[in-house]
């Protein structure tokens, strides 16, 4: 069961990741948001992890227009995993 759940947090760290290297792309102009195939796993990606980076800007606020809640999102969630595979 902890190595599902291990797995399971892996995964999810890997949509956060992605969800943050699009939102560069994004910003930089690099992807076209329009295209169908980027906007779609853009949002895939959105649903899963913006519920919890919401929770996490309302205590750690963006500084100096830096978000930093995807970098404590995968510092907690490498945490839990880690303390999941203790088990």
């Amino acid at each position: 069961m902890g190595e599902i759940l291990a797995s399971i947090l892996q995964i999810y760290m890997y949509v956060v990741i992605a969800y943050a290297v699009f939102s560069w792309l994004f910003a930089f102009n690099i992807v076209n948001p329009r295209n169908q195939l980027v906007a779609t796993i853009y949002e895939v990606c959105w649903k899963l992890v913006d519920p919890v980076l919401s929770k996490i800007r309302q205590v750690i606020p963006t500084m100096g227009g830096m978000d930093f809640s995807p970098i404590v999102l995968l510092f907690a969630v490498s945490i839990l995993s880690n303390l999941v595979r203790g088990m």
